[in-house]
């Protein structure tokens, strides 16, 4: 079976999981994400609506390569939950999500295993309450043309399920749009059959 190189998995909305083990109460928070910025905001909000919790462990993967994430234990023993939680999300294949585990001490220490097993399972109960969406990579392009050429352009377009993101149509025309990216090299070849029609590729 030949994967897809341009299909990511994410989750659709912010979820919510729970776990106590102890007296001890484990509050997760999965939230779908694009940027750093994004998920420091969150946690400034987290921090702030649950001052009174020990520790706030949290792990994110971004890009629809997977090569950025980050797991911090906030103050739990060394890859005692950071990594779990982390490992969590890389169970269920995703990117471009934060989890955050809030955790409440309930005055009995739950050691390695125990800390492993309770932040893996509050990661895990807010991902089985989520929606798993698939999402594609996308390339972007610009065509320039003349409005004799509007049928043609709007046609090969079409059939190649392209989105037009914006459009100007003038004596002289203007069509930004972006596809998938497995099928974007098809479509300007298709596009370049005709020689009037600029094309202006972007970066990336």
């Amino acid at each position: 079976m030949i994967m897809d190189t341009d299909v990511f998995l994410t989750i659709e909305n912010q979820t919510e999981g729970f776990y106590s083990n102890k007296g001890s109460k484990f509050f997760s928070f999965a939230y779908p994400v694009l940027s750093e910025d994004e998920i420091k905001a969150i946690q400034q909000v987290l921090r702030k609506k649950y001052h009174g919790s020990r520790h706030q462990v949290y792990a994110f993967i971004l890009g629809s390569d997977k090569e950025f994430y980050r797991a911090s234990d906030d103050g739990e023993p060394a890859n005692s939950s950071g990594m779990p939680v982390l490992g969590q999300i890389r169970s269920f294949n995703l990117t471009n999500i934060l989890i955050v585990v809030v955790r409440y001490f309930g005055g009995t220490k739950l050691g390695i295993p125990g800390l492993i097993n309770a932040y893996k399972n509050a990661a895990k109960d807010a991902l089985d309450k989520a929606k798993i969406i698939t999402k594609y990579i996308t390339k972007e392009a610009e065509l320039n043309f003349n409005y004799d050429e509007i049928a043609f352009v709007m046609k090969t377009l079409d059939d190649a399920n392209a989105d037009i993101n914006k459009q100007t149509f003038l004596e002289n025309c203007k069509i930004n749009f972006s596809i998938r990216l497995s099928k974007f090299d098809n479509l300007i070849d298709n596009l370049r059959k005709n020689h009037k029609i600029e094309i202006i590729l972007k970066d990336g």
